[in-house]
């Protein structure tokens, strides 16, 4: 492969300088934190310029394109459910950009259009961002989400004649809606109005609880429940099956940590009461049953258990141990037919038992292999339900589910232009830093030779208690039919092993998810599958900081590196939006010795003038204001700079895009498109 260097645009240094506990830190590029200035859009456009006029001349990135959109044109369906007597699920032709909601009155009747996000924009940047369905079935509550952004406006349709009503809710994040059982109404949460100009960067704070009730303006909804002392907290209500309470999860950023408060909604003037009060663990409802409450939790269980409490007698003393705490994880626990439906992860995969009210274990559910099962939605009494099945080679597969007799009849199965008897799985395990094992899941084409000279794209996340677990995508399959080998790590900070496994890559201890990382990249070189020269690493969000900090600290080891939306900027990180809930996992700049553990990562301030950095590709969105995309323009204007080789460091910003969420299909095949063609271009890969 031949290099060219690229001329890349002008980023000015600024002389901005912050004080961190003594320690001065140069911010040369804070004016790129203002994306709408002058001076950011011309960067903006500059930078874009040199990025797609590179991309459009790969060879091969046509034709990626075209296999991309050829494959991911098949019929897809979400697990249906059931709700005030009617079905509901959301099916995708192929390429449409978003995916339709449809309705039927049973499951052999003719399904109907409910909602078709499609419609309510040209480019498809209008996605569903939340919905619930009324107890009588008569209404639907919705939220929509413009060009990725994390706000919604909400909107109720009926659900028989299609027609929206006047109820319209603005600024509501982070939310959904729960429905009050008189069908008049639903408990849903937001932050007070924002600068309109400022309303994709501004912190938010200050999230209370509403009632609004059909009919209604916004400026009438009942405020159910603030804390203005806990400018932190946010509230997530839900209401019981039986409808009589509502349940209020008090959650403070991304700490998985909570508290509980409830309200007795059978009397009007009933007092929010507290009934965990301490954040110390994580409770998750699983149901009721008159006071009789049964909650999910990692207290002195770091892989969960279930346990039963009564709100005549909330005291802890008092609470009961249904499922007690095992080997493996227990992700979270359904109520159906008058048992516990438990979901396990074992090594990062599935498994899933029934058990009785009283702990009693009744029997496994069997699964078509080793993946990742989801669904068994539904009610107390309910004797019937619907999962989905799927593994990096087996498309989302739907089932029905009986109850009383276990059996499962397949509902959906996804048909794709691949047969999967061409791939290979395994799982394998390797030794980090410290020694502590770590699990990665490998598939390639059958029949690959371990001559290290396999490009190879190493895929990590790592954080905030998300388990990486086996699903399929298209993308990773036309990597693989590429010739590529997909490697896919559970690193510390993740969930899979458990609250234990979690806190493990968190704050002062984060430099354990990178050491995990790197190792996972040096065991694959050690065992043939590839070599530095043809091994590319990849990671979204938290996943970008880890492909960020991996590539300044180990430039040597990566030919290619794809952060996607990553935090690079450790020490202004908690300045945005929501950022400031993610310290339960990064720690504060505030604090002195989380100050200097983020520091002595951010990729941001680790970038050492005239180090050779890999190929990189930056992508980040206009409209991100999870993640906001003043991380990556300020890294990609520092590496640029820093950088001295004729690799390429790019760019690429996506316009009326966000975080990820609701990105329309055709924005997400051309940004693949352009990853792979670039991988393929720096790994030399033979198209």
């Amino acid at each position: 492969m031949t290099r060219h260097p690229l001329s890349y645009p002008n980023s000015p240094r600024g002389n901005h300088v912050d004080t961190y506990h003594g320690v001065t830190v140069p911010d040369p590029y804070r004016w790129l934190e203002e994306p709408k200035s002058e001076a950011s859009q011309q960067w903006i456009d500059a930078q874009n310029q040199v990025t797609f006029g590179y991309l459009e001349k790969l060879p091969g990135r046509e034709r990626i394109q075209q296999r991309l959109s050829q494959l991911w044109n098949y019929e897809r369906y979400s697990t249906p459910f059931e709700w005030g007597g009617r079905y509901f699920y959301f099916k995708n032709d192929g390429l449409q950009n978003q995916s339709v909601l449809y309705t039927l009155t049973s499951l052999d009747a003719e399904p109907r259009v409910l909602l078709d996000p499609n419609a309510l924009s040209e480019d498809g940047t209008v996605a569903l961002g939340g919905m619930a369905v009324s107890e009588n079935g008569e209404y639907l509550a919705y939220g929509l989400s413009t060009a990725g952004s994390d706000w919604n406006e909400w909107h109720v349709r009926q659900i028989e004649t299609g027609l929206d009503t006047d109820d319209h809710l603005r600024w509501v994040k982070f939310s959904g809606a729960a429905w009050t059982h008189d069908h008049q109404g639903f408990f849903y949460s937001r932050y007070d109005e924002p600068d309109e100009s400022t309303k994709l960067e501004t912190v938010n704070y200050y999230q209370k609880l509403y009632y609004h009730r059909l009919g209604t303006s916004q400026s009438e909804d009942v405020l159910i429940y603030e804390r203005p002392d806990q400018k932190e907290w946010g509230f997530a209500g839900s209401v019981t099956d039986d409808g009589q309470y509502l349940v209020i999860s008090v959650w403070q950023g991304t700490d998985s940590n909570n508290l509980v408060f409830y309200k007795d909604l059978s009397r009007p003037d009933s007092p929010v009461v507290e009934l965990i009060s301490i954040f110390e663990a994580n409770y998750s409802l699983v149901g009721n049953e008159g006071d009789r409450f049964w909650f999910r939790t990692d207290l002195d269980a770091p892989r969960g258990k279930l346990i039963a409490m009564d709100l005549t007698q909330p005291e802890q003393e008092h609470w009961q141990e249904i499922i007690a705490e095992g080997e493996d994880t227990l992700e979270g626990v359904s109520l159906l037919n008058h048992q516990f439906v438990a979901n396990y992860l074992r090594d990062a995969s599935t498994a899933l038992s029934i058990y009785s009210l009283d702990g009693t274990f009744v029997r496994p559910i069997s699964l078509p292999g080793i993946g990742s099962a989801g669904g068994f939605s539904g009610k107390r009494d309910d004797t019937e339900t619907f999962y989905s099945f799927t593994s990096f080679t087996v498309p989302n597969t739907i089932y029905h589910y009986n109850m009383v007799t276990g059996e499962s009849t397949l509902y959906r199965q996804a048909e794709v232009e691949f047969d999967p008897g061409d791939y290979a799985t395994s799982q394998v395990f390797y030794p980090s830093k410290d020694g502590t094992r770590i699990p990665m899941f490998i598939i390639h084409k059958k029949g690959i030779e371990l001559n290290g000279r396999n490009p190879t794209l190493l895929y990590g996340y790592g954080g905030f208690n998300v388990s990486l677990t086996p699903a399929f995508s298209v993308s990773q399959l036309v990597w693989m039919e590429m010739g590529g080998v997909y490697a896919q790590p559970n690193l510390r900070g993740g969930g899979e092993y458990g609250e234990d496994w979690h806190q493990a890559g968190t704050k002062l201890n984060k430099q354990t998810v990178f050491d995990d990382f790197i190792a996972a990249a040096e065991w694959l070189i050690a065992q043939g599958y590839t070599s530095s020269h043809t091994l590319g690493i990849s990671g979204g969000s938290n996943g970008g900081l880890l492909v960020g900090a991996c590539m300044t600290q180990r430039p040597d080891l990566f030919a290619a590196a794809l952060p996607a939306v990553g935090v690079m900027d450790m020490l202004r990180y908690n300045q945005f939006t929501i950022g400031w809930g993610w310290e339960p996992d990064y720690g504060s700049p505030q604090n002195e010795d989380e100050f200097k553990a983020l520091y002595a990562y951010s990729p941001l301030h680790n970038l050492k003038a005239g180090t050779q950095y890999p190929a990189v590709l930056i992508t980040t969105a206009d409209h991100d204001d999870r993640v906001v995309p003043a991380h990556s323009f300020k890294f990609a204007a520092a590496l640029q700079a820093a950088h001295s080789g004729d690799a390429p460091v790019l760019i690429r910003i996506e316009t009326k895009a966000g975080h990820g969420a609701g990105k329309p299909i055709t924005k997400v095949i051309e940004e693949v498109a352009d990853k792979w063609a670039f991988l393929a271009e720096n790994l030399a890969m033979a198209l």
